[in-house]
């Protein structure tokens, strides 16, 4: 294993680019990597798709780049905690592509596997439905899911060691042990970085082949 490389939160942030999807854990901004989120506003980016399992809170996690408005297009479960996500919506200045929790976490993981995409019988009969292939299986209908994939993934973790192993902190693993499969460079930004052997090779969630920065 190679020790990975350390970036500032700055130049992490530096690696975005305009018009780039992100992928960014956290759930209600719970293992949302805050301090590369931070410097992303202050880079100053914009026309990001941003996938998430929701928009964060005003003035918290994927809600500061909303409120930043330097988010063109929103992919998440649920914007309700948000209401400036809201407003951006229903003004037209934001996309927002909302998917049932449960798919979108098949997708990303669809994406990772390197599957053609996930059969599920969530959504089918109403408006999700629309515009997507559906498919008899043995007289029942199921959606076909495409994977989703981002350019960049955004983690948050208790502890990496300085091969990139990660370990997530109980309900901090939420979108992000799956996200770190399912993009072409994924950052992770932990709490302590320890050296290799301080903990078993078995304590860690995300192996470090899928980590390609850590940000400290």
């Amino acid at each position: 294993m190679l020790i990975k490389p350390v970036l500032s939160p700055q130049q992490a942030a530096a690696k975005i680019e305009d018009g780039m999807t992100l992928m960014v854990g956290g759930f209600m901004t719970i293992g949302s990597p805050e301090k590369v989120i931070d410097a992303i506003v202050e880079n100053g980016v914009k026309n990001l798709t941003v996938i998430c399992n929701d928009a964060g809170l005003p003035g918290k996690g994927v809600g500061k780049l909303i409120e930043a408005g330097q988010v063109s297009k929103l992919v998440a479960s649920h914007i309700g905690l948000n209401r400036i996500a809201g407003d951006k919506m229903n003004s037209g200045e934001m996309k927002v592509e909302l998917v049932p929790q449960g798919t979108l976490v098949e997708q990303i993981r669809a994406a990772g596997a390197g599957l053609g995409g996930v059969l599920t019988k969530t959504g089918v009969g109403t408006l999700v439905q629309e515009g997507k292939r559906v498919i008899e299986i043995e007289g029942e209908e199921f959606l076909l899911e495409l994977p989703r994939k981002a350019d960049v993934s955004l983690l948050k973790a208790s502890t990496c060691d300085v091969f990139g192993n990660t370990l997530y902190n109980k309900t901090t693993k939420n979108f992000n042990p799956v996200m770190a499969t399912a993009a072409n460079q994924v950052f992770v930004e932990p709490e302590e970085v320890v050296e290799a052997g301080k903990y078993s090779v078995d304590a860690f969630t995300t192996p470090s082949v899928l980590i390609d920065y850590i940000v400290g």
